[in-house]
């Protein structure tokens, strides 16, 4: 309990990991180094309350490297076709996914906003993203309540539904889309009426720091993004 009380990383570390990991998953690393960037969400997830989404995700990509490793040698047909998309795609995108997931629901706007500034981030970057950060949880969860209402009016989303798409796109999509532009709107101007447009320096009650953890997971990215520039360099230079 009090390692996750204590476990918390800067808005600019999460952002700085994110980027490195969706860099580095979509090229050819090593596996040391990618198993290495791998685990920084699941860690950052498990000591962050979150230990079942962190297991789901191990567990689905540890599954999909058994595929690849495996199966996918010996497969053949429209199964090695599934096999190939269902393990490619969740090797390569479920570190960037979930490690985006993690700084969404562990960024309040304030902290981030206090961390940009702190890091002289123009406004022009920074206001949107925060913007950005509290659309996503509201679009979600206005996309619950419209599942839920559409389940007590006996229409979910289930394979019934999607025989019939332009009901679905009636009943169910329509209502998000709109839902998903109300939010927009009330969420920039919430933005303005705070003033976030303010061009004077702004004072903030939240205190951002860097911390052990933050050098830690730090120096794990930057050392395994030196390692595959390295491996990249030496690579060009003997071809």
């Amino acid at each position: 309990m009090g390692l996750e009380l204590s476990f918390k990383l800067d808005p600019r570390t999460k952002i700085i990991i994110l980027a490195l990991i969706s860099f580095m998953v979509f090229n050819d690393t090593s596996i040391y180094v990618s198993g290495l960037l791998v685990l920084i969400p699941f860690i950052c997830l498990f000591f962050s309350n979150h230990k079942k989404s962190a297991l789901i995700y191990i567990l689905l990509y540890i599954l999909a490297k058994y595929i690849q490793i495996n199966i996918l040698p010996t497969a053949t047909g429209i199964l090695a076709i599934l096999l190939i998309t269902f393990s490619y795609t969740a090797s390569r995108m479920l570190p960037i996914i979930m490690m985006g997931y993690y700084t969404i629901i562990t960024t309040k706007v304030s902290e981030f906003i206090a961390s940009m500034e702190k890091s002289n981030i123009p406004k022009d970057i920074s206001i949107p993203i925060s913007v950005i950060f509290r659309y996503i949880p509201s679009v979600i969860e206005e996309i619950r309540s419209i599942t839920n209402a559409m389940k007590m009016r006996g229409f979910g989303l289930t394979v019934k539904s999607l025989k019939n798409p332009l009901k679905l796109i009636e009943f169910y999509m329509i209502p998000i889309l709109i839902s998903a532009v109300k939010t927009a709107d009330e969420l920039s101007a919430a933005s303005l009426t705070r003033g976030l447009g303010n061009p004077e320096k702004r004072t903030h009650l939240v205190q951002v720091n860097f911390t052990k953890w933050d050098f830690l997971f730090l120096a794990i990215s930057i050392m395994g993004f030196g390692i595959y520039a390295y491996n990249f360099i030496r690579g060009v230079l003997i071809a």
